[in-house]
């Protein structure tokens, strides 16, 4: 499990789909093997989902994927 303290120094980045009129955003550090710590980009301060890689891929995967159709 992070520590929080680790979090707070990792280099976020925002989603290409954010925009600046405060939708829906999300934001992922790429700073820790293995899992892909995940926020929303409106509460920077707030909690974050750590996700393992392999479902992160998954699911980023079937996004893509979605949006061929």
């Amino acid at each position: 499990m992070r520590k929080a303290s680790e979090l707070r120094n990792a280099r976020w980045r925002k989603s290409s789909y954010s925009n600046t009129n405060g939708g829906a955003c999300v934001e992922i550090t790429e700073d820790f093997p293995g899992v892909v710590p995940v926020r929303d980009s409106k509460t920077p301060h707030g909690p974050a989902l750590i996700i393992p890689v392999d479902p992160w891929t998954t699911f980023i995967t079937s996004l893509k994927a979605q949006s061929q159709i």
